[in-house]
Parts: C-alpha cells; structure tokens; sequence
C-alpha cells in the first residue's frame, strides 16, 4: 500500500479513525496500523483483488499474536470491520464471528 492509498483507506474509515486509535496510525511496511491500547493493534493490507485483510493484533514482550483475521473486506465496510477489530475487550473477531 502506497501513502496515497492509505490516505484513501483513512478517507474510507471516515471519523471511526478516533473511536479506533484516537488518530493514531502508522504505515509499516505497505500496511496502515492503528495502535488500540494494551498491546492490541489494528492491522490493514490492500490485497491484490482490491479488498481489504483486517487483524487484530496483540504485541508483548517482543511476540506477535494475530488474534482475528477478516479477509475480502469491501472498501464500503472496511470502517466497521476495523471498529470490530479495535474493540479487543468484549467483542470476538474473527471470519467465522463477522460471516
């Protein structure tokens, strides 16, 4: 993902942008994460059918976890999947929660 596409993604995420990081993010390595909190992030790649991979994210002590993975996201529900993501306290995440 280019810094043009991830300031489409941003505009596509709309005001959900605060409610997920607080308007923290970070393109690392073609991909757009927005830190959460405790350790959790949010991670988005462009895949190359023109759909969006959310995962959640959990990082401590040097270990990395994907703790939830939704794939062929449409650019119109990619907001509210990356809401789902962010809400790591009380909300599964997952292919098999979201279908």
């Amino acid at each position: 993902m280019t810094k043009e596409q991830a300031v489409q993604l941003l505009q596509q995420i709309g005001a959900n942008i605060f409610a997920i990081s607080g308007g923290r993010r970070a393109l690392v390595n073609g991909e757009l994460v927005l830190k959460v909190g405790s350790g959790y992030s949010v991670r988005i790649a462009l895949a190359g059918n023109d759909t969006y991979t959310v995962q959640r994210i959990y990082q401590r002590a040097g270990n990395t976890k994907v703790k939830g993975e939704v794939a062929n996201v449409y650019f119109d529900e990619v907001g509210e999947v990356a809401y789902q993501a962010s809400c790591f306290v009380n909300v599964e995440f997952g292919e098999g929660v979201l279908a």
